[in-house]
């Protein structure tokens, strides 16, 4: 008696007519394997989809706990003294910042709302750093109040700082954003005060010689996505002299240097020849060259400070997926086969600097084609994929996109579409909402009509 696999009857693809075009040729060859993704942590794909609707985010605790405690290791294993602070714009779901909490990292915030946020998550007060360029006055004595640590982003803001504590007789916990020339251009010089020009050891001075700001630390963050560990070995080498000028004026050994973030994941850059995979340095290697600058430094061993890194994107990214579903396909006017997804760019922010790897739910056929991907809305820019291998993918069919834990969820939007729920997939295999699906109801509790536009017929 035959088998139900070997009755099954294969899936009729019409056949199509493709000019094959092998491109460049590098060590790795000319194409991907493709293979689907059944499941996330064990939960089939069409089990997620069948009881929270498509499209979904789906987040991995366990991915976020060894990559956290990976990271954690890398750079403890090299230096005695780290604290990492967890990105809240990177992803400010709280069940997400919870579980980096639970792992022992501080809150990095750059804005009230993110602040407010750290604190009802649990968050100590003098754990919390305050980035940012824009924090309000009543921000900035909520932190005093709190003993949060101010990362002071311009002279407008020192200044401010400087009325508040002497009119309010308080003390502030401080340090400086600093920004430098580290071989990577174009520089990041928006935000912070300059090492090079002298603006940020001026502003230093000034602090030192209020009675009511406290120089704790020293901070800097010098881009997003750095593939190059050296500009990290610059970049500590600069905040290291800087620490060794301030002891040798003040007789101060500052008590941390803050080095940001900005560290890559393992996403695939548009426009880049090879996938980030393999582009990507290990997290060993940048903690190896900031570490050993610091060591390596004229700081006094005894009076070494807290390493603090604001690691977002390479912790949390590849906990992430989007799992969506195949609305229909068409065929363009050059002949490139279309298929149209439920996933759009509100929801997928990211698609326009990365080129996310996608994958099929389900078994395909052997036959893979040059694609189009686009999402659901009305609007050109709708574009998950401009060029992807995928195997034909027919209506109702599931698919998997990867890496999309960085900024995606703190960046969305309703628009034309509402946004999906979120599940987590816990350490034991069980799953759960962390933030539900909207509503219409939920989008029209911030609007008011006036009385004269209010139509009697209308609910």
């Amino acid at each position: 008696m035959e088998s139900a696999e070997k009755t099954m009857k294969i899936k009729y693809e019409r056949p199509v007519i493709q000019k094959l075009n092998t491109g460049l040729m590098n060590k790795f060859g000319t194409s991907t394997e493709i293979r689907p993704v059944i499941d996330i942590e064990g939960i089939p794909v069409s089990k997620l989809i069948q009881t929270y609707g498509s499209p979904l985010f789906v987040i991995s605790e366990s991915t976020i706990r060894k990559t956290y405690r990976k990271a954690l290791k890398s750079f403890t294993a090299r230096y005695p003294k780290v604290q990492f602070a967890w990105s809240y714009k990177t992803n400010y779901l709280n069940a997400v910042c919870r579980i980096f909490h639970q792992e022992g990292s501080w809150g990095e915030v750059v804005s009230g709302f993110e602040y407010d946020k750290a604190l009802a998550n649990g968050v100590p007060g003098e754990k919390i750093i305050f980035n940012g360029p824009n924090k309000t006055p009543d921000e900035l004595r909520k932190a005093i109040s709190n003993n949060s640590l101010i990362h002071i982003d311009h002279l407008d803001e020192l200044y401010t700082l400087i009325e508040i504590t002497r009119k309010e007789k308080s003390k502030a916990r401080v340090a400086i954003r600093i920004n430098m020339d580290t071989g990577i251009y174009p520089m990041w010089d928006r935000f912070g005060l300059n090492y090079e020009n002298g603006r940020a050891w001026d502003a230093i001075n000034k602090i030192m010689a209020v009675e009511t700001l406290e120089l704790t630390g020293l901070h800097t963050h010098i881009g997003t996505y750095m593939l190059s560990a050296n500009a990290y070995k610059v970049a500590a080498e600069k905040m290291a002299s800087l620490a060794v000028s301030i002891h040798r004026k003040y007789g101060k050994w500052i008590e941390y240097i803050d080095m940001g973030g900005g560290f890559p994941s393992g996403n695939n850059l548009k426009g880049a020849y090879l996938p980030g995979v393999d582009i990507v340095p290990p997290t060993d290697d940048f903690a190896e060259a900031i570490t050993s600058a610091l060591l390596n430094s004229e700081m006094d061993f005894n009076h070494l400070p807290t390493l603090i890194l604001e690691t977002g994107r390479a912790l949390v990214d590849s906990a992430g997926y989007l799992l969506g579903t195949v609305i229909a396909n068409k065929r363009l006017s050059d002949g490139r086969r279309a298929t149209i997804i439920d996933v759009g760019v509100n929801i997928l922010f990211t698609s326009f600097w990365y080129n996310h790897k996608i994958s099929p739910a389900q078994e395909f056929s052997p036959f893979k084609e040059n694609m189009e991907l686009f999402g659901p809305l009305c609007m050109n820019i709708d574009v998950i994929r401009d060029s992807v291998m995928l195997p034909p993918l027919n209506k109702g069919d599931h698919v998997v996109i990867h890496n999309v834990g960085a900024y995606n969820m703190t960046q969305w939007m309703q628009f034309i579409t509402l946004r999906p729920r979120v599940a987590l997939i816990d350490t034991k295999g069980k799953s759960h909402v962390i933030r539900e699906l909207e509503s219409l109801d939920y989008i029209n509790q911030l609007e008011q009509v006036p009385a004269h536009l209010i139509d009697e017929n209308s609910e």
